[in-house]
């Protein structure tokens, strides 16, 4: 009986150890806009919805210069991410598709829902073979525990990552943030920022 108890208890310490752990975790928000300015590690920016927000760079924030690509940039070997659809055939149709930079490898590997589309999925993986399909060209994407198969439509967005500095922020830039942390000021606070250069717009 003691054992039984003291095994209960054990169990409940360790529900509220990760209960602690989850509560340590802060919240992100997905943000996205144009950029204002840039001021020292100070961004002001305008949001999608055309509320002015403050965005607090970290020291040593990473810079994303997102800039167009092409199916014909997308090679084996290659790290890729994509936002898609799930299709009934197991498959998943793009929506949007994004080559990271060499350096950026590993990034988000896996195949997760997505908050870009209701019902949607995020594939980042290691391209594979690439066949014709009837409606474009079909992606293997290989990742640590699987495979999805990606088709590309001629419509599908294709940006390239290039790794970048300051200088890549400029005003009138589109700009995304995929986990800024509010603070109490209502800034926020961003570890990486992804900047779209020469007309591209970042995922």
């Amino acid at each position: 009986m003691k054992a039984t108890k003291l095994l209960a208890a054990f169990a409940l310490f360790g529900a509220i150890a990760a209960t602690a752990a989850l509560a340590q975790q802060p919240q992100t928000t997905r943000l996205r806009g144009v950029i204002d300015k840039l001021d020292g590690h100070t961004v002001l920016v305008k949001s999608a919805t055309g509320e002015a927000l403050k965005l607090n760079l970290a020291d040593k924030v990473l810079v994303v210069a997102v800039v167009k690509a092409s199916m014909a940039d997308i090679k084996e070997g290659l790290f890729i991410g994509s936002g898609a659809m799930p299709q009934s055939d197991g498959s998943q149709q793009a929506l949007e598709v994004h080559i990271f930079a060499e350096s950026m490898r590993g990034t988000g590997e896996g195949f997760r829902p997505w908050d870009g589309a209701p019902n949607s999925t995020m594939t980042n993986g290691t391209v594979g073979a690439a066949v014709s399909g009837v409606d474009g060209p079909v992606i293997t994407v290989k990742y640590k525990d699987g495979e999805k198969k990606i088709v590309v439509t001629p419509s599908v967005p294709i940006v390239r990552y290039e790794i970048a500095d300051l200088g890549a922020i400029k005003p009138g830039a589109p700009f995304s943030v995929i986990a800024a942390v509010k603070q109490a000021d209502g800034s926020f606070d961003v570890n990486r920022i992804n900047v779209g250069r020469d007309g591209a717009s970042p995922p």
